[in-house]
């Protein structure tokens, strides 16, 4: 493969799932791994991707985020309109962090009246200027690879909540494997915000689909709503509208 296949190979990924690890990339391209760093290295140059310990992140976690600098950005929108139809005033709300949900965050109407519970700050800003909506904060260690608050302490603030909806990405989503990721930490965020919520909402561009990473989050039986940018009875989502609610 020439350098500028598996650059580029690197690059999708990286806009995908937010995050490459070295060590997976090694294996997936059948490089070495000093190969990769130094792809990683003269990427990150060029302004590509951001360049941290054992692999890189994508530029949409550099803020202030600038347009160009967020994958799928159009279609990112489309789910985030979606969503807002799950939304009614009254509700309590757990909502994830990532630029879909920022997306959200400026799309929910001015009259809604909801709590909305989030561990990211930047979309605790985002819902902060709707004035009809509690904002709650949750507490913790902030991961600056995902910006949002991670660690024990705000575990235990998820195991104290009942919440009636509860949004969140996800890095891969497939009909075996269910929700998957690749971050330790993230995962058992991810559970916890889960397991105290009546239903879930997926929301996910359609590329991330019938994907797998390494750590399952929960399986697909967890998943009340998945939310694409792909017309829920398109061919390509028939598998998952047998199990749960493509919107």
């Amino acid at each position: 493969m020439l350098k500028e296949e598996r650059q580029a190979y690197i690059i999708h990924q990286i806009n995908l799932h937010n995050k490459v690890l070295s060590t997976d990339l090694s294996l997936q391209l059948n490089v070495s791994e000093d190969t990769i760093r130094r792809d990683l290295n003269e990427l990150a140059e060029n302004g590509k991707l951001i360049k941290v310990y054992g692999g890189a992140l994508s530029k949409s976690f550099q803020f202030p985020f600038q347009n160009g600098d967020v994958y799928a950005k159009e279609g990112k929108k489309e789910i985030a309109g979606k969503a807002i139809s799950l939304l009614q005033s009254g509700m309590t709300v757990l909502i994830g962090g990532g630029t879909t949900m920022i997306e959200l965050a400026r799309l929910i109407p001015n009259d809604l009246q909801c709590t909305f519970f989030t561990i990211s700050p930047l979309v605790a800003l985002e819902l902060a200027e709707k004035e009809n909506l509690e904002v709650i904060l949750l507490g913790g260690k902030l991961s600056r690879n995902t910006n949002i608050v991670t660690g024990s302490q705000v575990i235990n603030e998820l195991s104290d909540l009942r919440v009636d909806l509860c949004l969140l990405g996800t890095n891969s989503l497939s009909i075996e494997e269910g929700i998957t990721d690749s971050d330790w930490e993230v995962v058992q965020i991810k559970r916890a915000m889960i397991k105290c919520s009546k239903s879930l909402a997926i929301l996910s561009i359609v590329e991330k689909l019938n994907s797998n990473q390494k750590m399952r989050v929960a399986p697909l039986k967890e998943v009340t709503y998945l939310i694409t940018d792909m017309d829920p009875k398109d061919r390509a989502l028939k598998d998952f509208a047998n199990s749960i609610t493509v919107i």
